[in-house]
């Protein structure tokens, strides 16, 4: 069995979200803000991982914690989802209810090109985890 890729993310003072290696190899996110300083730390270390994507990997978001999420993380997200690297990813984002949800289409959808991960937004934690854990060539 092949060792798992090492995660390459420190805590910083100030930042509001953690970094676990998932099982699968890919890594679970779990943010209490999306404060400046959070999203400028979330977005360099989602680049740096994306120079180094080499194999299919699974990431889930856990945004839960977060009520509002502001139009300028949306942004820097579709950034880093844009980015031909990302091909090799599966996402599922956790957020705290439909409202959000809905915010987070209506903004995506003017910003969004073309996204190269497969992504799907969830509230429910169980349902994004079993989307996750499906075959990697079954994106729908």
């Amino acid at each position: 069995m092949t060792q798992p890729k090492p995660l390459n993310w420190t805590p910083a003072p100030g930042i509001g979200y953690n970094v676990i290696r998932r099982g699968d190899g890919g890594m679970t996110l779990t943010f209490t803000d999306l404060s400046d300083a959070t999203l400028n730390h979330w977005h360099e270390f989602a680049l740096e991982h994306l120079l180094e994507a080499d194999r299919r990997t699974r990431n889930l978001y856990d945004l839960r914690a977060v009520k509002e999420i502001p139009e300028k993380a949306i942004r820097m997200a579709v950034d880093a989802n844009s980015d031909p690297s990302a091909r090799n990813i599966r996402v599922a984002v956790v957020v705290a209810d439909q409202s959000v949800v809905d915010s987070i289409m209506s903004i995506a959808s003017l910003a969004l090109p073309e996204s190269a991960s497969a992504m799907k937004i969830f509230t429910d934690i169980n349902e994004a985890e079993a989307w996750l854990a499906r075959s990697l060539d079954q994106i729908s």
